[in-house]
């Protein structure tokens, strides 16, 4: 029985002897360059009496966690608002550029392209300087999670149309050849076929939303960044609060890469 080739069978050799032995030497000379490296960082680090104590002993206390867990429910309440909200906005974008009128798919791809093209900050300043003046007065936590979730919806938008565009399209006229209307076609049939497509892919994107969420410091919304300023205020300690808020941030990114990893597998797509 033959083996199934995969695609990276395809696009790669097996590395021989030499390339192996130069593999494992580039590797080993690269954590030896890494390992000296943090260790000058650390030295000019002790030097300049960032290690001292005082520094890092109020890292002991139980209040300064209390602090910073609230700040990071503070990130996890923005990101799920931002994440949920650039959905519902890429669903609506999706359908008007998939739509058979001219119209809908121009204004849906204009949409899409500006909400690609614009910083994540100007749009928060816009809803932090512009929409008050309105006489529209949003929560804190939709001053940060409205914009985020607006940058991130063209990007959702294209990747839900990449995942209704991966549902073979034999599926839609067969369904169609059954009587069924073109909208029950989609919502029974392509989009929750399109989901199990993109399902991964959405997760590893809230990556991207739960790091724009820093920028809530500008609206005074007490996520892990703002509480790490104020921390920061309080013991003059700017390195060590940024490390630890630094090794938090690493470690939620890493818990939903895995997750999306996990999905992909379950799903078996690579």
């Amino acid at each position: 029985m033959s083996r199934q080739i995969s695609v990276r069978d395809a696009l790669y050799e097996t590395p021989g002897k030499n390339a192996r032995k130069i593999i494992m030497a580039s590797t080993v000379i690269s954590i030896v360059a890494m390992v000296l490296l943090l260790c000058l960082v650390i030295k000019i680090f002790s030097d300049n009496g960032q290690l001292d104590a005082k520094y890092w002993s109020f890292f002991m206390r139980s209040t300064t966690w209390r602090f910073i867990g609230s700040g990071l429910l503070g990130t996890v309440e923005a990101s799920l608002l931002a994440g949920l909200t650039a959905f519902s906005i890429g669903f609506v974008f999706m359908v008007m550029r998939i739509s058979f009128y001219k119209p809908l798919q121009f204004i849906g791809a204009a949409c899409t392209e500006f909400t690609r093209g614009v910083p994540t900050l100007l749009f928060i300043y816009f809803f932090f300087l512009y929409v008050p003046k309105m006489g529209i007065n949003l929560p804190s936590v939709w001053r940060v999670a409205l914009p985020v979730a607006i940058s991130a919806s063209g990007m959702v938008s294209e990747l839900l149309r990449s995942g209704v565009n991966a549902v073979p399209k034999g599926q839609r006229e067969a369904a169609l050849s059954l009587g069924m209307r073109e909208t029950m076609v989609f919502t029974k049939i392509i989009f929750p076929q399109a989901l199990k497509y993109i399902v991964p892919a959405l997760f590893s994107d809230l990556v991207i939303v739960v790091k724009d969420t820093t920028f809530s410091y500008i609206v005074n919304f007490p996520d892990l960044m703002q509480n790490a300023k104020v921390l920061i205020s309080n013991y003059d300690a700017l390195l060590s609060v940024y490390l630890v808020v630094a090794v938090i941030y690493i470690i939620i990114n890493y818990l939903l890469n895995t997750i999306s990893v996990t999905m992909a597998k379950r799903g078996g797509k690579r």
